[in-house]
């Protein structure tokens, strides 16, 4: 079975300035004259971690990860200034065009493949490929699935701590009390707000309990980060039309990829992986039929792994 790569160390590190005083952080792993792709991380807000350089393989891709505006490496931490997905898209592409890149494999899990779609709809004669996760497409839908009412009844047990910050008459709007209290002046509320999203995401996150995820969530940095900037996105419903990605999928129909998708994904259930495939058709859906959501879970790093390599051989043919 195909697994990560041996750890590594970036060869090169950068930060770039980009609009509304933020600065990302951008690292190259690899080889430096391999083939350019780009990794997208979720969240929105969660940032990179050592293990996503690992999906590539080191003697044949040149990896460009970088943490999204507010999020891991890059300033202000936790920041929703022009913190958009269009900003998210110009990042992108900035980050291109100053690494003299032309065309990349574009890699995205969960937000990251939301992201991974925008871009490459927006861009595709950027894109070589792309391998998504998890796909998520932001919808209404999607959202009330997660947090107001669906997976709560698979997780009442988690739910209720997911709930509990709230006081019962907000709860009919889970997403915006959450919202208010991740944007408001009480840091006590906010911490507080911070932690039990996080935590939220994090348990429901892979098919078996995975308590490093969780104490990773819970790290005071990443859980403000991802639940201010996720709330954020959200609310705005990733300032994104309705239907938008799927209505503009056939401008993907150039693009070959593969996608990958936990059958008990309970964060990004598989129906949305499902309808971006027929309407993208050029696609190879894989349905993992033991993990949920999680990049780390084995099934699905061994799958990520394969259609990174599938592309290497292609993409050098």
């Amino acid at each position: 079975m195909n697994d990560l790569y041996p750890e590594l160390e970036p060869y090169a590190t950068h930060r770039i300035p980009v609009s509304g005083a933020h600065e990302l952080y951008v690292e190259e792993c690899g080889h430096p004259e391999g083939i350019p792709a780009v990794f997208l991380h979720g969240g929105p807000g969660a940032g990179c971690e050592p293990y996503h350089r690992r999906f590539f393989d080191p003697d044949r891709y040149r990896a460009v990860l970088f943490d999204q505006r507010g999020c891991g490496r890059s300033t202000p931490h936790a920041s929703l200034k022009e913190n958009t997905t269009h900003h998210l898209l110009a990042d992108i592409e900035d980050i291109r065009v100053r690494l003299g890149v032309d065309r990349w494999l574009v890699f995205g899990g969960s937000w990251g493949s939301t992201l991974a779609v925008a871009y490459a709809e927006r861009h595709p004669e950027r894109v070589l490929a792309l391998v998504l996760r998890g796909v998520f497409l932001c919808r209404q839908e999607e959202l009330r699935w997660f947090y107001q009412e669906g997976a709560s009844w698979v997780f009442p047990d988690y739910w209720d701590d997911f709930a509990s910050p709230i006081p019962v008459a907000e709860r009919e709007d889970l997403l915006g009390a959450y919202h208010r209290r991740l944007t408001g002046a009480d840091e006590v509320a906010r911490m507080a707000a911070a932690k039990a999203w996080s935590r939220w995401e994090a348990r429901t996150a892979s098919l078996l309990p995975n308590q490093a995820l969780v104490n990773h969530f819970a790290d005071p940095g990443t859980a403000m980060a991802l639940a201010r900037i996720e709330a954020h996105y959200f609310v705005h419903q990733a300032f994104l039309a309705p239907d938008q990605l799927l209505l503009a999928a056939h401008r993907l129909q150039g693009l070959p990829g593969v996608i990958v998708q936990g059958r008990y994904d309970l964060i990004c259930p598989m129906r949305s992986a499902w309808e971006l495939q027929r309407a993208w058709g050029r696609s190879e859906l894989q349905v993992i039929p033991d993990a949920g959501h999680a990049a780390s879970e084995l099934g699905i790093r061994s799958a990520l792994v394969r259609a990174t390599n599938h592309f290497a051989e292609r993409l050098r043919a």
